[in-house]
C-alpha cells in the first residue's frame, strides 16, 4: 500500500502521485500534509532544501481550492523566477487530473500582460516571485484580497535576498483570515518576525534539528593560500572524475570570470547568474539537467532554482557573506536520499568561518588536502580501468577486430594494458613533474577524517579498494565500515577518500597485514572485496626513489608533483604536451592544436559524457553562459 494513501489525500491526487513514481513521503510530508488537511491552521515548516516542501504544501493546497470557483484562493512565494517555474511546474502536475484548476507563475523577466491576462481567464493559484507581484499589485493588475491561503516558500532566503519589505506589503493586502504556512530552511530574526506579525498560533513541524544541515551531506573544506584559490577547483574536479556540482561565488562577476576559466581551460562549465536573460538562464538550466554541463558556477540568488537530485558536489568556491546561507547551498546535494558532498576552499584568513558553519549546521567539517598531480593520476587511472571494465561491447566491433588483432598481436596482455593506458597518461605525468604542490601547509595541525588531529601520517599505509560511493558509502559510513570489519581503534583508520567505484584509505604500518587477510576476499552483499596497497603514501607523495643523478624513479614514474592542471588531464591554457590523433581531438577538430580538450568523467573527453570510452566529440558552446551552440573561436597558444 503507498503510503500516501494513509495521509488522506484524495483519489485524483494519489493517481498523480502513482504518476509521478512517488512510493513513500518525506519526513516534512508525512508530518505536514495530514495536518493541513484535517484542519485550517497556519504552519511553520523547518526543512532543508531537498526535503520535499513543495509536495509538503502543494497536495493539501491543491486538494482544498474550489475548482468550480475561477479567483484566486491561494498565493505561492517564493525568491527566484528559477524556483517560481519549478513550483509552478510541480503544482500542475499535481493537479493534472484536476481539470479546471489553474496555476499561473509570476515572475520578473517575461511580459507582465501576458501573465495578468493569464490571471485574468481565471487561476485559482499564483506562483509569484515578490518583485513581480508587488508590481502587479501596483498596477492593479491583481486581486488578492479575498485568497484563502498563502504560502512563503524559502522564506529565509526571500529575507536574505532583500524581500522583506515586498512581504510585508503584499501580505498587508491579503485578508487576516487566511491561513498562511511559511516554510523555511532556517529561522533567522526576520522569518520570525513575519510569523509573528501575520501568523495567528501556527503550528510548528521541525524536520531534523532547528537550523541543522542534511545528514545526507558530507562536509570537507581544503586550505590553500588566496592565489591557488582556481587551481584548487581544478584539481578537486579532477581528483573526482564523475563530478556534478554546482560551484558558488558570491557576485555575478565572479561567477562568470570562473566559468569563462574553467570553460577556456576544457571544463564542461557554464555560468547562472542574474544578468542572463530568461532565454539564456533556461538554455543553462536545460544543459545542466542533461549533463552537459559538469560544474554549473552560480550565485546564491540564481542558484535556487536548482532542482536536480543527482548533483555530487557542492563547491563554496567562496564562502556567502552570510553563513546562513552555507545551509542552503549545501542543499543542493544529497537530496532524495542520496549521498552528497559539500567542498569549501578555504584561505587561513576564513578558517574562523568554519567553526561558525560548525555550529549552526551541527555537523563537523573534515580537513582534507589538494590532492598531488601523483594522486590524480591515479585516481584517473583507476576510474578510466573501471570504466573499460563496464563497457558494454557493441557486436559491430567485430568487424574491426582482424585488423586491430594483426597490429597488436606481437603485444602480451601486460604490454596492451599498459600501451593502452599510456595514451593518456604519460603526457599527463610529465607535466606533472614540473608543478608545484598548492596544498597550503601554515594551518598548523590538520584533522583526519572524524576531525581528530593527527601529528604524524608520513609513515601510514593507504590502501585502495574496490567500494566506493555507488556501494552507497561516504567517507563517515566507509571508516565505520573498515573500523567495525577490521575490529580497530576510532583513530586508526584515517584519510578516507571515497570515489564511485572506488576508495582510499590509511592505517599505521602495524595494521596492513591484518588490513590484507581481513578484507581480501570479504563479500559485501555477494560482491568480494579487493585491496591493494596505494603506489602513494599516507601523506600523499610517490613512493620513488632518486638515483645518483637526483632523477626521480618508482611508484608513477615521478616525485612529488602538485601543480595545476586544466580540464580533466589537460594542461593550463596549452601548457601541457600536444595530443597528436588518439582518442579525442582537440576542441576546435584538429590535432595539430596544443590547445586541451574538454573533460568529462575519464581522463578527458568532449561533452556530452559517454558510458564505454575513452571520449566522444559534441557541439561547444561559445561562452559560459551556454546561450550558444556556435563553436568557440581557438585562441593562441600562451607560452
Amino acid at each position: 500500500m503507498n503510503k500516501f494513501e494513509q495521509l488522506g489525500l484524495n483519489e485524483s491526487l494519489l493517481k498523480a502521485i502513482l504518476d509521478l513514481g512517488f512510493e513513500n513521503p518525506s519526513e516534512v510530508q508525512e508530518k505536514a500534509i495530514p495536518l493541513l488537511l484535517e484542519k485550517d491552521t497556519d504552519m511553520v515548516a523547518l526543512a532543508q532544501t531537498g526535503t520535499g516542501k513543495t509536495a509538503a504544501f502543494g497536495f493539501p493546497l491543491i486538494q482544498k481550492i474550489d475548482a468550480n470557483n475561477r479567483n484566486t484562493q491561494a498565493l505561492v512565494l517564493s525568491p527566484t523566477r528559477e524556483l517560481c517555474l519549478q513550483i509552478t511546474n510541480e503544482l500542475k502536475n499535481y493537479a493534472k487530473y484536476e481539470k479546471s484548476i489553474n496555476v499561473v507563475a509570476v515572475y520578473g523577466g517575461a511580459s507582465i500582460t501576458e501573465q495578468a491576462r493569464d490571471i485574468k481567464r481565471g487561476a485559482q493559484i499564483i506562483v509569484a516571485t515578490p518583485g513581480r507581484m508587488q508590481d502587479m499589485i501596483n498596477r492593479g493588475l491583481v486581486n488578492i484580497k479575498n485568497i484563502d491561503y498563502c504560502v512563503l516558500d524559502e522564506a529565509d532566503e526571500m529575507l536574505n535576498m532583500g524581500f522583506y519589505e515586498d512581504i510585508v506589503s503584499i501580505l498587508s493586502d491579503t485578508p487576516d483570515e487566511k491561513n498562511t504556512w511559511l516554510f523555511s530552511a532556517t529561522m533567522p530574526q526576520e522569518v520570525a518576525r513575519i510569523a509573528k506579525q501575520f501568523m495567528s498560533e501556527p503550528v510548528e513541524i521541525t524536520v531534523g534539528t532547528k537550523n541543522s544541515g542534511s545528514a545526507t551531506v558530507s562536509h570537507e573544506f581544503y586550505l590553500v593560500n588566496a592565489r591557488d584559490r582556481y587551481e584548487a577547483l581544478k584539481r578537486l574536479a579532477d581528483a573526482n572524475p564523475d563530478i556534478f556540482s554546482v560551484v558558488f561565488c558570491r557576485t555575478k562577476r565572479d561567477t562568470q570570470a570562473v566559468a569563462e576559466k574553467l570553460v577556456e581551460d576544457g571544463y564542461s562549465a557554464a555560468a547562472l547568474h542574474g544578468d542572463l536573460s530568461q532565454a539564456q538562464r533556461d538554455g543553462v538550466m536545460k544543459s545542466f539537467r542533461g549533463r552537459q554541463i559538469q560544474m554549473l558556477v552560480a550565485t546564491d540568488v540564481a542558484a535556487r532554482g536548482i532542482d536536480v537530485d543527482s548533483i555530487t558536489h557542492v563547491v563554496n568556491y567562496q564562502l556567502p557573506d552570510e553563513i546562513e546561507t552555507y545551509n542552503h547551498r549545501s542543499g543542493r546535494t544529497g537530496r532524495a536520499g542520496k549521498l552528497g558532498t559539500s567542498i569549501v576552499i578555504v584561505t587561513k584568513s576564513e578558517m574562523r568561518k568554519i567553526s561558525s558553519i560548525e555550529r549552526i549546521i551541527k555537523q563537523k567539517f573534515e580537513e582534507k588536502t589538494i590532492p598531488s598531480g601523483i594522486e590524480i593520476c591515479e585516481i584517473q587511472l583507476l576510474h578510466l580501468a573501471n570504466k573499460i571494465k563496464d563497457t558494454e561491447v557493441d557486436q559491430e566491433i567485430g568487424n574491426y577486430l582482424p585488423a586491430i588483432t594483426s597490429v597488436l598481436e606481437d603485444l602480451s596482455k601486460e604490454e596492451l594494458i599498459k600501451k593502452i593506458v599510456s595514451v593518456e597518461f604519460n603526457r599527463f605525468i610529465n607535466y606533472y613533474k614540473k608543478n608545484r604542490d598548492i596544498s597550503s601547509q601554515s594551518s598548523g595541525e590538520r584533522r583526519d577524517s572524524d576531525s581528530a588531529p593527527r601529528e604524524n601520517n608520513s609513515g601510514a599505509t593507504r590502501y585502495f579498494v574496490n567500494i566506493g560511493s555507488r556501494d552507497n558509502f561516504d567517507w563517515m559510513s566507509l571508516k565505520d565500515f573498515l573500523k567495525e570489519t577490521l575490529d580497530l581503534g576510532r583513530d586508526d583508520v584515517f584519510k578516507v577518500d571515497v570515489k564511485e567505484g572506488f576508495s582510499f584509505f590509511n592505517t599505521d604500518p602495524e595494521h596492513t597485514d591484518k588490513v590484507m587477510e581481513v578484507l581480501n576476499g570479504f563479500e559485501l552483499e555477494g560482491r568480494r572485496i579487493n585491496v591493494e596497497i596505494s603506489k602513494n603514501d599516507g601523506g600523499g607523495r610517490s613512493n620513488s626513489r632518486r638515483d645518483h643523478n637526483g632523477r626521480s624513479g618508482g611508484g608513477f614514474g615521478g616525485g612529488r608533483s602538485g601543480g595545476e592542471r586544466s580540464g580533466g588531464f589537460r594542461s593550463d591554457r596549452g601548457a601541457a604536451p600536444r595530443r597528436e590523433g588518439g582518442f579525442r581531438s582537440d576542441r576546435g577538430g584538429s590535432s595539430s592544436s596544443d590547445r586541451p580538450a574538454r573533460r568529462d568523467g575519464g581522463f578527458s573527453s568532449d561533452r556530452p559524457k559517454r558510458e564505454g570510452g575513452f571520449s566522444e566529440r559534441a557541439p561547444r558552446r561559445s561562452d559560459a553562459s551556454g546561450s550558444s551552440d556556435a563553436p568557440r573561436p581557438r585562441r593562441p597558444r600562451r607560452d
